[in-house]
């Protein structure tokens, strides 16, 4: 597996914030940016930057949370709950997207750039979609409705169909603005892909990342390989 370490990054407003990136051995596939859950830039989210470099892409997750408090890692339970949503609404969506587009200029030299968010960070890869054009997979935004608006960029969303923050008028409202889009569902609750939560569904989780790849290879690994022709 690859092994990742942490670097420093600087945002758009120059202030250096931390990331963790891990490269897959030989020439890249690509890029992609993982965008944290409220819970920080934990052993979860460093494990998947890794999982993505096994699968022949830089992998980096930018910690939104630095701008606010360094080394941020909470707890899946009530106060790490608690504690990311006021960090969240502290830091609001666009320094997140913003720190999105710091990583990708970070790993530009590995090609194209993808971005695949997981819970609030779903909702950060569907806003760096919608505005900075990078395809992007989000898993589970519970605010993607309010920002929802008709693209071409490549979109892939997974969603759990038990998961109560996350209604299916919701989830059909993602197939109505965007028909182009992806949008698979689960027998599955929130937060279902990561397995230090209780929702942890690990057949749903292993399709979706599998089409995840699926994904990277069509919009991400495919326009390396073009350029390259």
């Amino acid at each position: 597996m690859a092994e990742g370490r942490s670097l420093q990054i600087a945002t758009s407003g120059m202030h250096c914030i931390s990331s963790w990136i891990a490269r897959p051995p030989g020439t890249p596939k690509g890029g992609v940016v993982v965008a944290q859950e409220i819970f920080g830039v934990n052993a979860h989210v460093r494990s998947l930057v890794e999982r993505v470099a096994d699968a022949g892409y830089v992998g980096i997750a930018p910690a939104f949370f630095d701008h606010l408090e360094t080394g941020v890692e909470l707890d899946y339970d009530d106060a790490g709950i608690a504690r990311g949503r006021a960090l969240v609404g502290e830091l609001g969506l666009e320094r997140a997207v913003d720190d999105v587009m710091a990583a990708a200029e970070t790993i530009a030299s590995a090609g194209r750039i993808g971005v695949v968010g997981f819970c609030w960070g779903g909702s950060v890869a569907l806003l760096a979609a919608l505005r900075h054009r990078l395809p992007a997979v989000s898993f589970y935004g519970a605010r993607n409705v309010a920002w929802l608006a008709p693209t071409e960029v490549p979109l892939q969303f997974h969603f759990g169909d038990r998961d109560a923050s996350i209604p299916p008028e919701a989830v059909q409202r993602h197939r109505d603005v965007l028909p182009h889009a992806e949008v698979f569902t689960y027998p599955a609750g929130h937060g279902f892909h990561c397995d230090q939560r209780a929702d942890f569904e690990p057949a749903s989780a292993a399709l979706a990342w599998r089409r995840t790849l699926a994904f990277l290879e069509r919009h991400v690994a495919a326009t390396r390989a073009e350029d390259t022709a």
